[in-house]
């Protein structure tokens, strides 16, 4: 019997809990978890190409004393300007998806992909299917200002440039609410490991 390679696209919108199902798949279920965050922040690090372009284009304001990017103030500028995150996000999506080639290249049988952007960057033909965790927008708002320390109007500027929550639970396979409480999301995600996704794209499955 042929078995079909499992490549879970995690996503939803910023602050509504990603993380805390990445965290579980990974020490519960002992998953492999690929998360484009990551390698966007290795893609900023200290010396890098985009790192250089970054300080070509917006100058050392936007560096810390130790020469580190300043993520607050870079994202104070992106969130605000559909130009410049575009621009930024050119400079990062290619590096991003390199690496995810690299690291699918490994033999694992199911891999969890964790990509916030997973539709609005286009990368949806990495996976096999989709999980969206949702949230209220009374929620997604005040979890994000508190976890992040940000103000009403920079919180609704970074939820504002992703596509809606709505939109996102609308194209899933599995959708992962997290308006509850943390054990019935968890078991949310015990449900869904154990469904079976009827692959409609076999075929573009990324396997070796």
């Amino acid at each position: 019997m042929t078995t079909h390679r499992r490549i879970i696209g995690l996503t939803g919108g910023i602050a509504t809990g990603k993380s805390t199902v990445a965290h579980y798949l990974a020490t519960h279920h002992h998953l492999p978890i690929l998360d484009a965050d990551i390698y966007a922040r290795e893609a900023v690090a200290m010396g890098s190409p985009v790192y250089d372009a970054i300080a070509q284009r917006y100058g050392s304001d936007l560096f810390l004393k130790d020469g580190s990017l300043n993520r607050k103030q870079l994202g104070d500028i992106i969130f605000n300007n559909a130009e410049e995150r575009t621009w930024l996000e050119q400079q990062i999506h290619p590096y991003v998806r390199d690496r995810f080639a690299e690291a699918m290249q490994q033999p694992y049988q199911t891999i969890v992909c964790v990509i916030p952007l997973l539709f609005e960057a286009g990368l949806t033909h990495l996976v096999t299917e989709i999980w969206v965790v949702v949230c209220s927008p009374q929620q997604q708002l005040a979890r994000l200002m508190q976890r992040n320390q940000l103000t009403r109007e920079q919180a609704l500027a970074r939820i504002n440039s992703q596509m809606s929550l709505a939109e996102k639970a609308s194209r899933a396979d599995i959708v992962l609410d997290n308006s509850s409480t943390p054990e019935a999301l968890l078991q949310q995600v015990d449900a869904a490991l154990l469904s079976t996704i009827d692959l409609l794209q076999e075929s573009q499955t990324p396997c070796n």
